[in-house]
C-alpha cells in the first residue's frame, strides 16, 4: 500500500482548517457510493464532532477523518504549520 497526496491548503484560522475539512469531505462523499459515504455524511452534520475538532485544532492539535470505499483510504488532516502530521 502506498499514499498518494491529493494536495493541501493552508488555511489561516483552526475555523478555516475546519471548514476545508468539511468542504473536502463533502466532495469526497459526493464521489463515492453512498453506502461507504454514510460516516462522512454524518460527520457532516455532526455538530458536536465540528466544536470538538475545532477544539482540537485551536490547541494547536491535529484532526484526522478518514473516509473508505470499496478500494482507497482518504485521510483528510488539518493541523497547526509546524506540527507533525
Amino acid at each position: 500500500m502506498h499514499s498518494i497526496p491529493l494536495g493541501s491548503h493552508e488555511a489561516g484560522s483552526p475555523r478555516l482548517a475546519l471548514r476545508w475539512l468539511q468542504e473536502r469531505t463533502r466532495h469526497i462523499t459526493d464521489q463515492i457510493d453512498a453506502a461507504y459515504a454514510q460516516p462522512g455524511v454524518h460527520w457532516l452534520t455532526d455538530e458536536a464532532e465540528h466544536e470538538r475538532a475545532l477544539a482540537y485544532l485551536t490547541a494547536g492539535t491535529g484532526y484526522q477523518i478518514t473516509l473508505y470505499d470499496e478500494s482507497t483510504r482518504y485521510v483528510l488532516v488539518a493541523h497547526p504549520t509546524g506540527a507533525a502530521s
